[in-house]
């Protein structure tokens, strides 16, 4: 079964939050009490994407953190990359190596050619898109080709 982590599936409720209010500092401890999570774990969440520059840390007794671009500038799959890692529907889909029945493996390139689409389709959500309670995936989808048309 193709499943997020826990820590993918809660860090995009945080980024959603922010979303829902760009431009606004959020603390960790609200953006834990958002998302139903300790505090422990939505730091360890925010510091990911933070290294990816996802989000940004302010300082000080007013600090917190902010998305670090506008929300319709980032996408769902990088939230996902950068908690989990590269998007893959299979090991075989991370690299050379990682079956060993890959040199035989006949459907090897359909699976990497369904990690590309899945990718791709998460590449074209972005958080503000998913914060919206009316969010429809294929209206993204073609709000986004049209844009780049």
């Amino acid at each position: 079964m193709f499943r997020l982590s826990k820590l993918a599936d809660y860090g995009t409720v945080l980024v959603s939050h922010m979303a829902r209010q760009p431009g606004r500092t959020c603390s960790t401890a609200e953006l834990a009490v958002e998302a139903g999570i300790s505090v422990a774990t939505a730091a360890k969440i925010l510091k990911a994407l933070a290294k990816r520059e996802l989000v940004q840390s302010i300082r000080g007794t007013r600090g917190g953190y902010l998305l670090a671009r506008a929300p319709e500038a980032i996408s769902l799959g990088e939230v996902i990359e950068a908690l989990d890692g590269p998007i893959n529907v299979t090991e075989c889909g991370a690299g050379a190596g990682a079956c060993r029945n890959e040199s035989e493996c006949r459907i090897r390139g359909n699976w990497r050619r369904l990690g590309r689409v899945i990718r791709d389709a998460l590449s074209d959500v972005s958080v503000a898109d998913f914060a919206r309670p009316d969010f429809r995936p294929a209206a993204a989808a073609a709000r986004s080709r049209r844009s780049n048309a």
